[in-house]
């Protein structure tokens, strides 16, 4: 399902409910009236800031990116709604490219890593240094501190530098010798692995993948993809055209846009909604492992952003059930007999899907 086809949805149906006793409050009396609140007299929310956000950084990015509009629609979605990315993809499918043009696009802070399996915890966060000339330790700040953080090929790292990020992608701060520094906002992690070459890799631990609101499997552009590659690059080979991708969002925007998303309004039927498909995940034959809590709670902040990306102020279920596979596709765990049989997690979310009853 594409993002663009979220906006194709029924408008809000009127309240046809009346107050029982129109008769005015006497004066005199003490009481006053309280405003007839439901879904149907909610206060309206102004989202077309959201969607400009959307827009114009997507505008940018289609100038050098062609195809992967789920990738760039996805990294936008858990940029506003403040999580963080996992990207897998085999080598040479943008996966790098789109998230340093992504940085482009904003007026923020980026750094990239790239894990190794030498790479210390110290890399990453940082570490304190002895100063001869004051007889003092200072922190220099690794590179995790900064706005948008690029981890290339995560799963080359070992577990000791893995878990030097737990604590900074789920509380946004570093802890070192005792001492905690917080990070600036907003504070965005796309981390890529290539799910092909396995030598000199690390599987990434459960604790680990939870703390990424998305996974992303991209895969080959189309033939016709392809095509428009070859026509867009056959006179640029140093892809000169990355340099018109200009930065058009600043942190005040993206902070901006973040509190209109929380405001988005969504019927407590399809939080139940959220609630069952994810409970769904821990009662099911095909799964060994279900998702967690945090996976209903990143299914409503997407589903949020989507909404309001597509200049809705009110969630749908085509909301839900857009955003339900990239959050729960690295958060489940299938039964040793269904992976045997050839079973992915893509059959089995879209069976959970198809079996949860969609409120009306």
């Amino acid at each position: 399902m594409a993002l663009d086809e979220l906006n194709d949805t029924p408008e809000k149906q009127e309240s046809t409910n009346e107050l029982e006793n129109n008769s005015p409050i006497p004066p005199t009396s003490p009481i006053t009236p309280k405003p007839v609140t439901s879904q149907f007299s909610r206060p309206t929310i102004d989202v077309s800031k959201v969607k400009r956000v959307f827009d114009s950084a997507r505008g940018e990015l289609q100038k050098v990116i062609i195809g992967q509009h789920d990738m760039v629609d996805q990294l936008l979605i858990a940029l506003i709604a403040g999580g963080h990315v996992l990207v897998e993809g085999v080598p040479g499918i943008a996966k790098t490219l789109t998230a340093n043009l992504l940085a482009k696009t904003l007026r923020v802070g980026f750094s990239r890593i790239q894990f190794t399996p030498d790479l210390m915890p110290s890399d990453v966060v940082g570490t304190n240094v002895f100063n001869m000339k004051t007889s003092e330790f200072s922190f220099n700040r690794g590179p995790v501190f900064s706005n948008v953080v690029l981890i290339d090929e995560i799963n080359r790292a070992p577990a000791k530098t893995q878990a030097a990020l737990f604590e900074v992608m789920e509380e946004h701060q570093v802890t070192v010798d005792g001492t905690t520094y917080r990070m600036s906002q907003p504070f965005f992690v796309i981390a890529t692995q290539n799910p092909i070459e396995q030598e000199g890799t690390y599987k990434l631990p459960e604790a680990q993948l939870d703390r990424f609101l998305f996974k992303i499997n991209i895969h080959h552009p189309s033939l016709k993809e392809e095509q428009l590659i070859l026509r867009r690059f056959k006179n640029d080979f140093g892809q000169k055209i990355k340099q018109e991708v200009k930065p058009v969002l600043s942190s005040a925007d993206i902070a901006e846009a973040r509190e209109i998303v929380e405001k988005v309004y969504i019927q407590d039927e399809l939080l139940d909604y959220i609630a069952a498909l994810v409970h769904n995940t821990r009662n099911n034959g095909d799964i060994y492992l279900g998702a967690s809590p945090r996976a209903s709670l990143a299914i409503m902040k997407a589903s949020k952003a989507v909404a309001a990306m597509n200049g809705r102020d009110f969630v749908t279920p085509d909301d839900i059930r857009y955003v339900s596979f990239p959050v729960l596709n690295h958060r489940i765990i299938l039964t040793p007999e269904r992976e045997m049989e050839g079973y992915g997690t893509t059959e089995v979310v879209n069976d959970i899907i198809k079996t949860v009853e969609v409120p009306r």
